[in-house]
């Protein structure tokens, strides 16, 4: 059998000392999140840290450099992730559009409140996004090639 890992992307998003988190309804209950998903089949990691992020929080994204790529397992749904997170800038908001299902609300929060809300994060991959992008983690997106 062949392993593969589950490749997804993440948009690490800050205004004014608050990072954009989605709070979602996950089998374990609800759980915070970044705005993040699944790479889809011939889709480039930019496009999809884009998708993703406008179905989630309905922000239209930018993203302007890699903040970092990840390796987590999840060791009790025996699932590893591979995670491509990216920064940039937020170019608009459609207030109005549906967000995907399962997306309770977008939501604008401090470190403190993220760090205090670490027993409902969806993984430990939120807050250590957040610290790499803190800790200036910015990579050009030169660094990714999409042939497509």
């Amino acid at each position: 059998m062949i392993w593969k890992p589950n490749v997804t992307v993440a948009a690490v998003l800050e205004r004014d000392g608050r990072f954009l988190l989605v709070e979602e309804e996950t089998e374990d209950g609800i759980r915070y999140n970044q705005p993040a998903g699944h790479l889809e089949c011939r889709e480039a990691l930019c496009d999809a840290a884009v998708r993703e992020t406008l179905e989630e929080t309905g922000y239209a994204f930018a993203p302007q450099y890699l903040v970092g790529i990840y390796s987590w397992r999840n060791e009790a749904k025996d699932v590893t992730y591979l995670r491509f997170a990216f920064g940039g800038e937020i170019t608009g908001h459609d207030a109005e559009r549906p967000l995907d299902d399962g997306i309770v609300a977008a939501r604008w929060l401090t470190l403190d409140e993220i760090r205090a809300l670490a027993p409902r994060h969806r993984s430990p991959l939120i807050l250590r996004c957040i610290e790499d992008w803190l800790a200036g983690r910015r990579y050009p997106l030169d660094l990714l090639t999409h042939y497509g």
